[in-house]
């Protein structure tokens, strides 16, 4: 991924920002100046939260899990839609359906509709209705598939949203700050980048400004998701290229290791040493996790056996951004994570809230 040159972000536009009178306060650190009656954003702070806003977007894509782009805005919804298309990465930019994370599970219903549409044209069955029952239902299947279209393989909560404008989308804002989804967002100077957990200090409205931000993130989710595929790759290859050991190998193994219990004992803490992915469990973000590990709570045996009320405390101290996170599903769910339940995590977390039972 090459990184962008404060340059290429001057020639796009992106340090343009709107009237000094529309302008948020909170936006000040990342103002450079005014000119015109207009706020110049400051673009060395841009660049550097963008390199930030990506690496962390690098290693939600590497962990397996999708990222919500939400931008409805005439500018944007073109360009979001071509951009993260390519990198198989849901995306909303008609209309922000209410409910579509806090009632996700009502949300999967309408997608499954769409699905029973698609199989009775298949099978013959929608050829048994009446003319008028046909343009119902083909009028019912174009307007699912103009809202919710690009997430119907979407069939659990994001790992994080990434919005083009927060005041435009604040529904969205809302919903994914009460599940404890991390948000990105492209924060221009009448926003608050307070509600935001990686600002990108840019502007919103033009559509070059946008498209060189877009391209950027793009770029860092497709060199995630290439690791993840190298990592997987390379687990298969390793497992096919292993021999396997002889009869004769594995008695003569078996009396080799008899009478040395101490190395034996000591396979389990080196197997513990290595930290989990704590973002699989739902509701820990990348900051979260990282508080976590730094208190040695670093794999899912030790999340399962941690007290919630402590865990929380952990947070607040780590940051005040991360105060109003909900850790007590954490334990349950990371149990099932450490036992190899996959299957019964992904269906449990599919039918909570955003971890919250």
């Amino acid at each position: 991924m090459a990184k962008v040159e404060v340059k290429q972000l001057l020639e796009a536009g992106v340090h343009f920002g709107h009237l000094t009178r529309k302008w948020n306060p909170n936006m000040a650190p990342y103002i450079y100046m005014e000119r015109n009656g207009i706020h110049v954003i400051n673009l060395y702070k841009t660049s550097a939260k963008l390199d930030e806003a990506n690496e962390a977007l690098k290693k939600i894509a590497a962990s397996g899990r999708k990222i919500l782009f939400v931008a409805t805005k005439k500018q944007a919804k073109d360009i979001v839609a071509d951009k993260v298309s390519k990198v198989n990465m849901p995306y909303i930019t008609e209309r922000w359906p209410g409910g579509m994370l806090t009632n996700f599970v009502t949300i999967r219903k309408a997608v499954k509709k769409m699905a029973s549409i698609d199989r009775m044209k298949k099978d013959g069955t929608f050829l048994t209705l009446s003319k008028k029952e046909r343009l119902q239902v083909d009028r019912l299947r174009a307007k699912l598939e103009k809202n919710l279209g690009s997430i119907s393989e979407m069939t659990r909560l994001p790992g994080a949203l990434f919005i083009v404008d927060t005041m435009r989308e604040h529904i969205a804002v809302k919903e994914a700050q009460k599940l404890n989804i991390p948000i990105f967002a492209m924060i221009d100077t009448n926003c608050d980048p307070r509600e935001v957990d990686y600002v990108i200090p840019s502007n919103d409205d033009a559509s070059k400004s946008i498209d060189i931000i877009m391209s950027q993130v793009t770029d860092a989710i497709a060199e995630g998701l290439s690791e993840r595929k190298s990592e997987k790759q390379n687990a298969a290859d390793a497992k096919k290229d292993a021999p396997a050991p002889k009869k004769e190998e594995k008695a003569t193994e078996a009396k080799v290791e008899a009478p040395a219990p101490v190395k034996e004992a000591a396979a389990p803490a080196a197997a513990e040493s290595t930290n989990d992915d704590l973002t699989k469990v739902e509701g820990i973000g990348p900051k979260a996790a990282e508080a976590l590990v730094a208190a040695g709570i670093a794999t899912y045996s030790k999340l399962a056996e941690a007290n919630p009320e402590k865990v929380k405390e952990i947070l607040t101290e780590a940051s005040s951004r991360m105060a109003h996170l909900d850790p007590t599903s954490w334990p349950k769910q990371a149990k099932m994570a450490a036992d190899g339940k996959w299957d019964e995590l992904k269906e449990w977390q599919d039918n909570v809230k955003g971890g919250v039972e």
